[in-house]
């Protein structure tokens, strides 16, 4: 495991706890990434949709 994964990791987990959602392009190779907070489930729905459809990033 490299280390930049490892902090993407650890921020991804801190974000949890203040209540932030981190959804990242399963692409590999792909640093896109979508953090959101306090959103409809609408709304997170269509971020969730932009992070994982890499033919749109």
């Amino acid at each position: 495991m490299n280390r930049n994964f490892l902090s993407e990791r650890i921020s991804d987990a801190a974000g949890l706890l203040t209540g932030k959602h981190t959804v990242r392009c399963p692409y590999p190779g792909c640093k896109v990434s979508v953090r959101y907070r306090h959103v409809t489930p609408d709304e997170a729905k269509r971020l969730t949709n932009l992070a994982t459809d890499h033919t749109r990033h």
